[in-house]
């Protein structure tokens, strides 16, 4: 059966692909479908414009999906009560404007619930509830990454910052990292850029500006495609630290330009690797800094600090990094305490 005008009600926090199979099974069943995305303001949710943009990505492309909110006061969601039902109800018939002839609900909410009751003219449709809620990906969505749809991952990626000073493994150990969690990494942006002159020390004021804004874009594009985590090789606070070493002739505008960018960057974790490993001269590394590894290393922690950054610092042989590290992402994501709690029941 074809209905005229169904509706399909939650809040989406966050949307999974149990949604998802409700959604398009709802679409296909209506020449009109309305997605209700439900709004707490006094609730700790995922931002609503979040929310929306995922249900928009989701079904732009089937021409028959219009998505309209409904907010609400409820500083719970048991705490939403039929005090709020009618006048909610009342609402979402007006921003829908013709009879409802169908409401769609998962069988988790069942007969007694705001879609039932509020709507007694209306048939109810119930999908059966599928084994994963929103409650507990919210738990922790690293261990139902599955259950998340492409569009909602990139909000649940955390980001991991390698950094510190030259010849301490952090190209290496970032691309170790993505292998081992299965997902991406970026290069610093400036491996290239430097060279242009042939030396680094012959660099111009648009080259930093460059590289500041090539590694926030590479940031970005690359979120999209991760696997619940991100690497990153070196940030806009270590390009400060070399415009200041290099002299970068107009480092008040680049300064004022990797401020900015720090305010918008966002880290889980910092690895900070100490220069206690062997220094490996590759053709453009600096022999100041070489012949005096300690100091500039402690001159970019300072930097780090100054701009409010906390950090692991990461020491010892290749082994030792590589095994800190990993045990640092793993406590990030919760994974070890997860596998630690199943071994104890």
């Amino acid at each position: 059966m074809r209905y005229r005008v169904g509706m399909y009600g939650g809040s989406f926090n966050p949307l999974h692909l149990g949604h998802v199979d409700c959604i398009l099974q709802a679409a296909s069943l209506c020449e009109q479908l309305y997605i209700v995305l439900s709004i707490g303001y006094c609730r700790d949710e995922i931002d609503w414009r979040v929310r929306y943009r995922w249900l928009y990505q989701l079904t732009r492309h089937i021409g028959n999906v219009t998505i309209v909110t409904l907010e609400d006061s409820a500083p719970t969601k048991a705490a939403y009560t039929e005090d709020y039902w009618m006048a909610d109800a009342q609402t979402v018939n007006e921003k829908i404007g013709c009879p409802i002839d169908v409401v769609f609900c998962g069988s988790d909410y069942g007969k007694d619930s705001f879609w039932n009751v509020c709507y007694p003219e209306s048939q109810l449709h119930v999908f059966p509830r599928n084994e994963i809620s929103s409650t507990e990906i919210r738990k922790n969505p690293y261990t139902h990454w599955d259950w998340l749809p492409n569009v909602v991952r990139p909000y649940y990626v955390k980001k991991v910052l390698l950094i510190g000073g030259e010849s301490t493994g952090k190209s290496t150990l970032t691309i170790n990292l993505a292998h081992r969690f299965n997902t991406n990494y970026i290069d610093e942006a400036g491996r290239d850029i430097s060279e242009r002159s042939g030396t680094d020390l012959l660099m111009l004021s648009e080259d930093f500006t460059e590289i500041l804004l090539q590694h926030k874009l590479n940031e970005i594009k690359a979120v999209e495609r991760s696997n619940c985590v991100l690497f990153m090789d070196t940030d806009a606070l270590v390009t400060q630290f070399y415009m200041n070493f290099l002299n970068d002739p107009q480092i008040e505008k680049n300064k004022a330009l990797s401020d900015a960018i720090d305010v918008l960057n966002r880290f889980d974790l910092i690895l900070f690797l100490e220069p206690d490993v062997a220094f490996v001269q590759d053709g453009d590394r600096s022999p100041v800094i070489a012949a005096d590894r300690k100091k500039y290393s402690e001159q970019i922690k300072t930097l780090l600090c100054s701009h409010g950054r906390k950090f692991i610092c990461v020491e010892g042989d290749y082994l030792k990094r590589y095994e800190t590290a990993v045990y640092a992402v793993n406590q990030m994501l919760m994974i070890n305490k997860e596998t630690d709690d199943r071994e104890e029941k």
